[in-house]
């Protein structure tokens, strides 16, 4: 069974442990290096890669520290290119399918103020499992078939944001950018209807705004809609 641990998410940083029981997989690494070794257990030396979706410091912080340490990067070129770095370990896979260990993984391009961002769907040839992993995006064009775990971002729903917009709380010229480059619950729940969930068994939901998003009406939206555990991140 696919097991999947936040070790942080929000816009202060996120990163993802993601094993099948093989193989396990960092997924960002928007924290310190010291962040991740503590929440590994200071067992760094058991990840056999880190999936990068884009350049932003709250997804890729760790980056040179973990190549550092010996963990191989996988990132889009477009991505490895912005922070600079050529190093052996930093590996491009922008629409390139690949494999880490038991994991073959396909990444996808998503809507994102960054260059060459990336999404992420990934089947353990350990368990037969699939993993989506999706987030600062504000939709997904492509469809993926019988998957069994989502992790997806959630950031805001419209209303809450309205309201913020309303009072104050929230810049209209932020809340435009937000729009335009982050996923609300709206679309993801267009999203979940427009996919295959007849294997589905678990959504993790990622990224979720503290003050542009309720929490509570988000995951009830989601576990209504598709029938299975919903986990906050």
């Amino acid at each position: 069974m696919i097991t999947v641990e936040a070790i942080a998410s929000g816009s202060k940083g996120n990163c993802y442990l993601v094993s099948d029981g093989k193989t396990d997989i960092l997924i960002d690494a928007g924290v310190s290096i010291s962040e991740i070794r503590t929440a590994l257990c200071f067992r760094l030396n058991a990840i056999s890669g880190c999936l990068i979706s884009h350049n932003h410091q709250d997804h890729c912080k760790a980056v040179r520290d973990l190549i550092t340490q010996g963990v191989d990067i996988y990132a889009s070129g477009g991505t490895l290119d912005e922070l600079g770095i050529t190093n052996y370990r930093a590996h491009p896979v922008f629409m390139k399918e690949f494999y880490i260990g038991s994991w073959k993984i396909k990444p996808f391009d998503i809507q994102h103020d960054a260059s060459e961002p990336l999404g992420f769907y990934m089947k353990s040839m350990e368990t037969g499992e699939s993993l989506l992993y999706f987030t600062d995006t504000f939709y997904l064009k492509y469809k993926f078939p019988e998957i069994t775990y989502i992790m997806a971002e959630c950031n805001y729903n419209k209303a809450t944001m309205e309201e913020n917009i309303g009072n104050g709380t929230l810049h209209s010229e932020l809340a435009a950018r937000i729009v335009k480059s982050h996923m609300s619950l709206e679309n993801l729940l267009d999203m979940l209807r427009a996919s295959d969930l007849s294997k589905l068994r678990r959504v993790y939901l990622l990224h979720m705004s503290n003050d542009n998003c309720n929490e509570a009406q988000a995951k009830e939206a989601v576990q209504k809609l598709t029938g299975v555990e919903v986990t906050v991140c």
